[in-house]
């Protein structure tokens, strides 16, 4: 009885395998260093590279676990001027927790706001002081950003400047996005606040009469409307907006 052979993968299978063996552990290789402590090992990727890849769906976070856990809530408000009229002040942050409340399958539309107040806080923290003067004031006529950077450093340190306003520029996007999403297309200008409120501290949790500390601001002026290339008001509205509406009723 002849001997079976065993057939030959076919050329086209055997790519896909090595090419699926790559990613596999290219994403592994990428996911070390994004986890892990920085360390030199970190350059063989630039940090741009790295970001671009893991974020937003691979993005991972350790902070929930010891020696320094979460201790605090960020929040994110926006308001607009509409045909020359405040609005009222809408708490983005609020309505993205609400789409992943008792929520089995969160989408990572969830933490969003989260985020942008909690970078953009950090950011505002390395100002100076006549720094944070500046950011208070109001910028949102022609060429506003350059502007406002200008004015900043003037008072020092250009790096941390540029750090502050590429998160103001994310800020500003985020919040000309929801602002156009619940008042419409008559938006002018647009206003937000990032605000971080720690928890009570451990060693007081069984204190009935413990409070949680004051609420830090890092307050900003009124903003001209940014939008990004390649951003979709559209999607983002229909995932925004039924949870805001949910809210509202």
């Amino acid at each position: 009885m002849p001997e079976k052979t065993v057939p030959r993968r076919r050329v086209y299978t055997r790519v896909v395998m090595i090419l699926a063996v790559a990613f596999t552990a290219w994403h592994v290789f990428a996911s070390f260093l994004w986890i892990a402590p920085w360390s030199p090992l970190r350059e063989v990727v630039s940090q741009k590279a790295l970001s671009a890849y893991m974020l937003p769906f691979f993005g991972q976070s350790w902070s929930v676990f010891a020696p320094e856990p979460i201790n605090g809530d960020y929040r994110l408000e926006v308001r607009a001027i509409v045909d020359g009229q405040e609005t009222e002040w809408v708490s983005a942050s609020d309505v993205e927790l609400s789409m992943i409340r008792y929520n089995l399958f969160t989408p990572r539309a969830g933490i969003q706001a989260m985020d942008v107040s909690s970078q953009l806080k950090g950011a505002w923290a390395d100002l100076n002081d006549d720094q944070k003067a500046v950011a208070e004031l109001n910028y949102f006529k022609d060429d506003w950003e350059a502007r406002m950077s200008e004015a900043m450093t003037a008072y020092g340190d250009a790096e941390v400047v540029d750090a502050y306003v590429a998160q103001e520029h994310r800020a500003t996007a985020y919040a000309t996005q929801v602002a156009l999403a619940v008042w419409g297309d008559d938006v002018e200008r647009v206003q937000y606040q990032a605000t971080r409120q720690n928890v009570i501290p451990f060693a007081d949790r069984h204190d009935p009469e413990a409070e949680r500390p004051a609420i830090q601001y890092s307050p900003t002026g009124w903003r001209g409307l940014v939008v990004n290339d390649g951003q979709s008001q559209q999607a983002f509205e229909d995932v925004f907006l039924p949870a805001y509406e949910r809210m509202a009723e």
